[in-house]
């Protein structure tokens, strides 16, 4: 097979995943069977996967698979109990009679090596409440962190960003 052949035939089944995943989207948001929600759904999930599988390629994203689509669906599982389990801690920090806090910021390391994965972690990382991303230099992430639980660089980014960046490690490998 030629690689033109591949090419295409890749191109098809990325516009057959986005396609999927998109329509599994609109079924979660709208909850029906209805039949007239499932044909809206099914239109409008062709139109966005033709339009944005055509610049799928420019945003530096890996070929769609079942395996990176389950590493992304358990990475926002983490993902969405790490925002619990922090609005607990910060509720926790904001009630204290003491306020116990020691902000600073922190530099995390990543292994990270996409800049659409770099930002993806960058932002789950300022959606954990108690936490803020200010920048991105090559491998590094300048972080304000609430409670400066660590000094050591390892020890800090495996606090921060150690549940999310395995999962992205593995959709974007």
């Amino acid at each position: 097979m030629s690689d033109t052949a591949n090419e295409r035939t890749g191109r098809a089944r990325d516009y057959c995943y986005l396609f999927v995943m998109l329509f599994a989207i609109w079924m979660v948001l709208t909850s029906s069977l209805q039949w007239q929600e499932v044909i809206t759904g099914v239109l409008v999930s062709v139109v966005l996967a033709v339009y944005l599988g055509r610049t799928y390629a420019t945003l530096g994203m890996p070929p769609l698979s079942v395996k990176r689509i389950g590493y992304f669906i358990v990475y926002l599982a983490v993902l969405s109990m790490e925002i619990v389990r922090a609005n607990f801690e910060v509720a926790y920090i904001v009630l204290h009679p003491k306020l116990p806090i020691k902000p600073g910021v922190v530099a995390v390391k990543t292994c990270l090596k996409q800049d659409i994965a770099k930002t993806i972690l960058a932002n789950s990382i300022t959606l954990t409440p108690g936490t803020f991303t200010l920048d991105i230099i090559d491998d590094t992430l300048l972080v304000h962190w609430i409670v400066v639980r660590s000094e050591d660089n390892e020890e800090t980014a495996r606090l921060i960003s150690g549940r999310f960046e395995k999962y992205l490690k593995a959709v974007f490998a």
